[in-house]
């Protein structure tokens, strides 16, 4: 297992804290559960868990104390993350709520707007999915098309969005629309928290079409809003400035996740390790190489993750270099899921037949098939290099290929 790092006094007491707390408190029949089966409503328990779990002061944790949350630095937060996966019980959390609206109604939102929003992600009333991408809108988000016209007090918001993450468990979506369709590319976009049903449940003009994924689920859907209203105060950092708190959106997307990565990747790999020993495979010298790759990578995910949270989680707004660590996650799940898949050799093509009479993948062809769109959501890995070169490394931008060079 990684080295253990003396992070220092208030981390260790923090640790023994956690520690003893999930002692008493982990639930047996969750151990061995992942956190993203729970959230997606796979195992049962998981509203009982995530309410114990957010009584306990364990629930958006890096946010401020006046805020609802606890103030973590980035320390504490990769400690939390350990802990949690040394139990072996699913650290859950409130989803896109917590790790990215939440972050970016605290640096654009009015005092009303965080009184009124955070309490309610932080209680789970409130469950967000992304309203960004669009068939003609992905890397190039800029482009979108979604428009948001003013009547009286509301925002009327028409449009198609697509990849729509975690839609089918939401009851609100943070959207982006163009509300002066006369502004610049990047400017005339507002960031508006869209409410997905109307008061008395019926659907506020929103209608999800799930899409089928290899691996045989659907977690991200097409979504079309027809007439879809929001209140005007429900514009987070004003109207027409929407660009700007994307972008705050974006870096903790990109970086947000920095401690929580590690802590999956390390659990992955020692479980590949045991998977290939109990085949036979790791005599195999391709093999053992290949494993001594993944291992160097989580561990220097580990370290490069603990740089960039205390950053993102001092209160610094997101910078560029969240953009490295985006690139090097992606890609390395990307490799070591393929490499897995020609590890295990012709028992990766078998696919299981369930009850119901379906073909379902295993969980890690299943893993392979997820890790495909790894390097192409939350913006591509060629994007990420532009954005290293060009605002890391004080590179020229990048030609465009459409004008002569000189």
């Amino acid at each position: 297992m990684p080295l253990e790092l003396d992070l220092g006094p208030a981390a260790q007491a923090f640790r023994e804290e956690v520690r003893t707390w999930l002692a008493s408190n982990a639930p047996k029949e969750l151990i061995g559960v992942s956190a993203d089966a729970l959230q997606r409503g796979q195992v049962k328990g998981a509203r009982e868990w995530a309410d114990t779990l957010s009584a306990a002061g364990y629930m958006c944790v890096s946010w401020p104390k006046e805020y609802g949350g606890r103030g973590l630095t980035g320390i504490e937060v990769a400690v939390l993350n350990e802990e949690f996966a040394r139990a072996n019980v699913p650290r859950v959390t409130r989803g896109m709520g917590e790790w990215l609206v939440g972050p970016s109604i605290i640096v654009w939102g009015t005092d009303e707007q965080k009184k009124r929003f955070l309490p309610r992600i932080i209680d789970g009333t409130d469950r967000y999915c992304q309203g960004f991408s669009e068939p003609d809108a992905g890397s190039d988000l800029a482009a979108l098309k979604t428009r948001g016209v003013i009547d009286g007090e509301e925002v009327v918001i028409s449009g198609q969005k697509v990849w729509t993450s975690g839609a089918t468990e939401a009851n609100m979506m943070f959207c982006l629309c163009r509300t002066d369709q006369d502004a610049p590319k990047h400017a005339g976009i507002s960031y508006v928290l869209l409410p997905m049903f109307k008061d008395g449940g019926e659907s506020n003009g929103v209608e999800l079409r799930p899409i089928m994924q290899p691996h045989g689920s659907s977690h991200f859907t097409e979504t079309f809003m027809t007439e879809s209203r929001a209140p005007v105060a429900n514009i987070i950092g004003g109207m027409n400035n929407g660009w700007r708190v994307t972008m705050t959106t974006l870096g903790n997307e990109r970086g947000g996740h920095a401690t929580t990565q590690h802590v999956e990747y390390t659990k992955q790999f020692w479980e590949a390790v045991d998977m290939l020993k109990k085949s036979g495979k790791t005599s195999d010298p391709i093999t053992r190489q290949q494993l001594a790759w993944a291992f160097s990578h989580v561990e220097i995910m580990r370290f490069q993750g603990l740089k960039l949270l205390s950053e993102v989680l001092a209160r610094k707004e997101p910078g560029p270099a969240a953009s490295i660590n985006k690139m090097f996650w992606s890609e390395y799940a990307q490799k070591f899921t393929e490499r897995m898949m020609n590890a295990r050799g012709a028992e990766a093509m078998l696919i299981i037949d369930d009850k119901d009479g379906k073909y379902v993948a295993d969980r890690w062809t299943s893993m392979f098939f997820q890790h495909r769109s790894s390097t192409i959501w939350g913006g591509t890995a060629q994007v990420q290099r532009n954005i290293v070169g060009e605002r890391v490394l004080g590179l020229p931008k990048e030609p465009d290929p459409s004008k002569p060079r000189p």
